[in-house]
């Protein structure tokens, strides 16, 4: 096994999703392909990356909505790597995008905590080289 291709995230709605990732994170659409009468297969990507991507799943059943927002039980569950973190933490702010702290210097990088449009906890962090 060389890496991880796909990475389920539970939304509500596929275009609304899309409009958060891609037009606010910034992701690309890898794919949107209508499966039947209302589900797609739909990808987004960090613009740039080629090996894992999240595949945006609509929630089907009370269960899977229950799981909207908080997939991971409220711990970070998705990490964004960025190459210039002043850059991006600005262009994020700017589109509004909540933050939950202010940026933080670790041992291994800078970092802060953001929530998507559902509320699932990201980090957006540059590790030191």
């Amino acid at each position: 096994m060389s890496h991880m291709s796909l990475v389920a995230l539970v939304v509500r709605d596929y275009d609304e999703a899309i409009a958060f990732y891609v037009g606010v994170l910034g992701f690309e659409l890898v794919e949107d392909t209508r499966l039947d009468d209302v589900k797609r297969w739909v990808t987004v990507r960090p613009a740039g990356a080629t090996e894992t991507a999240l595949l945006l799943a609509r929630a089907s059943t009370p269960e899977q909505e229950a799981r909207i927002g908080d997939q991971t039980g409220g711990r970070v569950g998705f990490f964004l790597h960025t190459d210039d973190f002043a850059r991006d933490h600005a262009r994020l702010m700017a589109a509004g995008v909540v933050f939950e702290e202010q940026p933080r210097n670790e041992s291994y990088g800078t970092v802060v905590v953001f929530r998507d449009l559902y509320g699932n906890r990201w980090d957006l962090l540059q590790l030191h080289p």
